[in-house]
C-alpha cells in the first residue's frame, strides 16, 4: 500500500464504512460489495470538490447499500427456513463501546430486517453514527423534516421489538461459558436452569444443513428436547467454544475441529431468553478472521 493509499480518506475510513454497509444490510459479504461499487465511485470524484470526505463517503455507501437492500429483500423472499444477519467475528474491545456493540448484536440486526429500507437507513445513520439529519436526507433521497419523522417512527418501532440489552459483558461471557460447559458436557438440567421459560431459539440453515429447525422454537421444554434430540442422531464430535460474535460473547460450534455454526444469545436477568443459531456455511465465511467495525 502506498503512502497515497494511507492518505485517501476512503482507506482511512473503511472500518466505519464496512459498518455502515454491514448493518444496512446485515451482510458481510453484501457491505464488501458496497464497499468496492463505493470505491469505483469515489475514484471518479474530483477530491478537491469534496469539503468533507467521511460525510461525503457514508452518503455514497448508504446510496448503495439501498440499492443493494432493495434486491436482497427479493432474495430473502425465496430464503429456506429463517434468515439470519451473518455473524462477524469481533474483537472483546468493540464491547467498551455499548451502543455500537447492541447495535451490531444479531438481536437488533434481526429487528433491523423489519424495518423498510429508508427506515433502516434512517435509524442507523440517526442512532448508531449520529449523523445530521440533513446529512441522512441527502443520503436516502427524502427532505430533512421526511427523514425525523422515519427516525421517530424508525426508533419506536425498534424499541418495542428490541430485546433489553442492559447486560454487562463479564455477566455475558459468565452465562456464555455455563452454557458452554453445559451443552459440551451434555447436562441437560444445567442448560434448562440458564433458559427464561418464554425462550426463542432461531436457527439460519438455509436449507442446506440437517437437523437445523427451520420455525422459532419456544419454550425451554421444547428447545432442550429438540436439541437433546438432535445431538442424539449427531455423528462426530460436536464441541462449543466461546468467542465473540458482533461485538458481544458468542458461541462456536465445531463438528471434529470443523466449523460448524455460530450461536449469540440473548440474556435478561440473567436468563437467556432468546438463540441465534447460524449454521448456513455461506454466512460462516467472516467468524475466521477478525472484522474491523468502527463508527
Amino acid at each position: 500500500m502506498s503512502i497515497a493509499d494511507h492518505e485517501d480518506p476512503f482507506v482511512t475510513h473503511r472500518g466505519l464504512l464496512f459498518t455502515v454497509a454491514y448493518e444496512l444490510l446485515g451482510s458481510a459479504a453484501d457491505a464488501e460489495d458496497v464497499l468496492q461499487e463505493s470505491w469505483l465511485r469515489w475514484a471518479a470524484v474530483d477530491r478537491a470538490t469534496v469539503r468533507e470526505p467521511r460525510a461525503y463517503l457514508v452518503r455514497i455507501v448508504t446510496r448503495q447499500a439501498l440499492n443493494h437492500l432493495r434486491t436482497l429483500s427479493r432474495r430473502r423472499e425465496d430464503y429456506i427456513g429463517e434468515w439470519l444477519p451473518e455473524p462477524l467475528l469481533t474483537s472483546p474491545d468493540v464491547a467498551d463501546d455499548v451502543e455500537l456493540a447492541e447495535s451490531l448484536s444479531i438481536a437488533t440486526l434481526t429487528v433491523l430486517e423489519t424495518l423498510s429500507p429508508a427506515e433502516r437507513a434512517v435509524f442507523v445513520l440517526r442512532e448508531v453514527f449520529d449523523v445530521p439529519y440533513d446529512e441522512i436526507a441527502d443520503a436516502v433521497g427524502k427532505t430533512p423534516a421526511a427523514v425525523r419523522q422515519i427516525a421517530h417512527r424508525a426508533k419506536d418501532h425498534v424499541a418495542a421489538r428490541r430485546p433489553r440489552m442492559k447486560v454487562a459483558p463479564e455477566e455475558h461471557e459468565a452465562v456464555v461459558e455455563r452454557f458452554v460447559a453445559a451443552f459440551n458436557t451434555g447436562n441437560v438440567q444445567d442448560l434448562m436452569d440458564m433458559l427464561a421459560p418464554d425462550v426463542v431459539s432461531v436457527a439460519d440453515g438455509g436449507g442446506k444443513v440437517r437437523g437445523a429447525a427451520r420455525r422459532p422454537l419456544h419454550g425451554a421444554d421444547n428447545i432442550v428436547r429438540y436439541l437433546a434430540g438432535s445431538l442424539a442422531k449427531f455423528t462426530g464430535m460436536l464441541v462449543a467454544k466461546p468467542t465473540w460474535v458482533n461485538g458481544l460473547p458468542g458461541i462456536r460450534l465445531e463438528v471434529d475441529g470443523h466449523l460448524a455454526g455460530v450461536v449469540s444469545l440473548t440474556i435478561e436477568d440473567g436468563l437467556v431468553t432468546r438463540i441465534f443459531s447460524v449454521a448456513n456455511p455461506d454466512k460462516l465465511g467472516r467468524v475466521d478472521e477478525e472484522a474491523a467495525v468502527e463508527r
